[in-house]
């Protein structure tokens, strides 16, 4: 009796154990599932813009020339900062570059913190090798410095000159400094707004994607958890328990895995001759002629000269002739019908019959225009 008590207890806790595991485990997902973190991001998480405006030095002979102004006054400017008083009109260096100075400063951010700069010329010097950027301070659209730029460059490329003769790599006026810009201002983004909600925005709108989104969250982290407001933006309350906690739940929110749904696109570039489409785009009953006229026209010239006897007539002279030969050549052209069909069956038929991509595109292109293709036709 002791040893079925016994037994009856262990199946018991086991089926308690199963069924905690399964309550708390991951729903099956589809092939073409995606985690809400590769969908979108939250609102207010944003990159900031940083710009500002120096000077390169340490150029050999590369920089400006003399007839710069704004070189000559940047430099007087900072010779001025060292108690060293040189008037604009006396500066003739050519081993300084007059340059702007760009970088990001990313949504999370703190002092101390490094950033990649690039600096681009903004004068007329013929290249920045070797130049070194002197202390830059870096400005965001509110007009306050948030990084202070400085450091040795490197310049994917060179120009030489000599003699009228030039030998240019890639484009030696812009370069980069890596790790060139330090924080001094950091940044924390705001995501949670006044009422305790977040807002995800996808990258791509779609009222569909939108209300799969909003169910998958309500499935994970509770009923009326989040709700579709539009095509892009959807509205996540905040429990007063998780708030403490939002970096936590952020990211159970990112780990949601969800089927977003797609528009029907077919992209074309007809410089490369390439063509992306989804494989399930539909295209209904159509008949599909295409041929190949070749016209090629040959000129021969050739010169006529008359043979004369004994003493020649007035008026007879050597002549130079022409003459031109057209000559026409039409191809068979493959017609085919096709009914309910995909554009990758369509592509794989014209593949079979050596049917260039080019070709290709002007199909798909004769295919939109009859209204038999459903999707929208990028052209590239």
């Amino acid at each position: 009796m002791a040893a079925r008590f016994f037994l009856h207890r262990v199946l018991a806790a086991l089926a308690a154990a199963a069924f905690t595991v399964a309550a708390h485990a991951q729903p099956a997902v589809s092939a073409n599932a995606v985690r809400v973190k590769d969908l979108g991001k939250l609102q207010g998480w944003r990159e900031n813009a940083l710009v500002g405006w120096g000077i390169v030095t340490g150029l050999a002979g590369t920089g400006d020339s003399p007839t710069n102004r704004a070189t000559r006054q940047a430099l007087s400017n900072v010779l001025a900062q060292f108690n060293l008083t040189v008037p604009p009109e006396q500066v003739q260096s050519r081993n300084v570059a007059v340059v702007m100075v760009s970088a990001g400063l990313p949504a999370v951010a703190r002092e101390g913190d490094t950033l990649d700069v690039t600096v681009n010329s903004a004068g007329d010097a013929r290249s920045l090798v070797g130049g070194s950027l002197l202390l830059t301070p870096l400005k965001a659209a509110n007009g306050k410095v948030y990084a202070l730029a400085q450091g040795p460059l490197s310049v994917g490329g060179y120009r030489y000159d000599a003699n009228g003769n030039v030998v240019q790599k890639n484009h030696p006026t812009v370069g980069s400094v890596p790790g060139g810009a330090t924080v001094e201002v950091g940044m924390q983004p705001t995501v949670l707004a006044a009422g305790q909600k977040l807002t995800f925005v996808l990258h791509e709108p779609d009222y569909t994607t939108a209300s799969r989104v909003a169910a998958a969250i309500n499935a994970q982290l509770g009923p009326e958890a989040a709700r579709a407001n539009d095509a892009a933006g959807i509205e996540i309350a905040v429990p007063e328990s998780q708030r403490d906690q939002l970096v936590r739940y952020v990211a159970r929110l990112e780990s949601v895995w969800v089927d977003p749904d797609r528009r029907a696109k077919v992209v074309i570039n007809e410089r490369t001759g390439t063509v992306v489409a989804g494989g399930d785009v539909r295209i209904s009953k159509v008949a599909i002629s295409h041929g190949d006229l070749k016209v090629s026209i040959a000129s021969d010239t050739t010169v006529s000269q008359p043979t004369v006897v004994g003493r020649g007539t007035p008026g007879v002279q050597t002549a130079v002739v022409t003459n031109s030969r057209v000559d026409v050549e039409e191809s068979g052209a493959p017609g085919f019908a096709l009914a309910g069909t995909t554009v990758a069956d369509l592509v794989q038929s014209l593949s079979r019959l050596k049917t260039n991509t080019r070709d290709i595109i002007s199909i798909l292109r004769a295919v939109k225009a009859a209204g038999a293709l459903h999707a929208e036709l990028v052209v590239q």
